[in-house]
């Protein structure tokens, strides 16, 4: 039986679906668009009218914000599917099959290793400025190659253990065989690294709107938001620090699920 989510855990899911409560909400119940302007009306404090304040250009920074948001975990979300599918699929491929199967996904992996993932990331980004598809693919390149080799090392053990040997013997398929030896010894650290993986692809967005490589004007991005609105940050600190604080909980955020992972293995035990 699982056991119960431990506090930091909670605490995690807690604070993702806020955010994305709060993504969601605003975003339907604002009247304002992410670029409407009002230059009579620009870095205005938090009021009534403006639940957050307005930016440099007038613009509702509680709609901009939910809109940044809800890109973050939209990016987060797919990159961390794609690299866990594609990583484990290959990972367990790689350990089954051996041989030449192995050594090509070897080389391949030791290619990207050798790039460091932010500047391969920004390489891609630059490509294409601006655009999700770019970004989601170039992140989710560099995060399944961990996937890939955690997967491989735990299937090889568990390729020769003496459990899956005998399902073998007795004439069961290896689709079978996966789901009974290899998935629960892989599906803990899979759990971990998507935790992690969703805090890194945040981060890594962010990264790169610093940069501007990434999302581009009038979209709005929490990298980006903080680029643009740091120049006023003397003045308007509020403004500033809402796409820095909402940045740093999503990061938080997930990484407090990472426990899970480890707590369902020892519920099977």
């Amino acid at each position: 039986m699982i056991k119960t989510l431990s506090v930091s855990q909670k605490a995690g899911i807690s604070i993702l679906l806020f955010l994305f409560g709060f993504s969601l909400l605003t975003g339907l119940l604002s009247p304002y668009s992410i670029d409407q302007q009002n230059l009579s009306a620009t870095l205005m404090a938090p009021s009534s009218e403006h639940w957050l304040g307005t930016d440099h250009f007038g613009r509702d920074m509680a709609t901009r914000l939910a809109s940044a948001i809800g890109l973050s975990f939209s990016l987060s979300v797919l990159c961390v599917i794609t690299a866990s599918v594609l990583g484990v699929s290959l990972g367990v491929l790689s350990a089954w099959a051996g041989g030449k199967v192995e050594q090509v996904l070897d080389i391949i992996v030791n290619t990207l290793l050798a790039l460091p993932g932010l500047v391969l990331v920004l390489l891609l980004a630059a490509i294409a400025p601006g655009s999700f598809v770019m970004l989601y693919l170039a992140i989710s390149l560099v995060q399944w190659v961990e996937y890939y080799r955690v997967t491989r090392a735990i299937t090889r053990a568990q390729v020769g253990s003496p459990e899956r040997q005998l399902s073998s013997m007795m004439g069961f398929g290896k689709w079978y065989q996966f789901k009974r030896h290899i998935l629960p010894a892989i599906l803990p650290s899979v759990m971990t690294m998507a935790a992690f993986g969703g805090a890194n692809a945040v981060l890594m967005m962010a990264s790169l709107g610093f940069v501007a490589v990434g999302i581009q004007p009038p979209l709005a991005e929490l990298g980006l938001m903080s680029v643009e609105l740091f120049p006023y940050s003397v003045n308007s600190p509020w403004a500033l620090a809402q796409p820095l604080v909402a940045v740093a909980l999503l990061v938080l955020g997930f990484h407090l699920l990472t426990g899970a992972g480890r707590e369902t293995a020892d519920s099977t035990e």
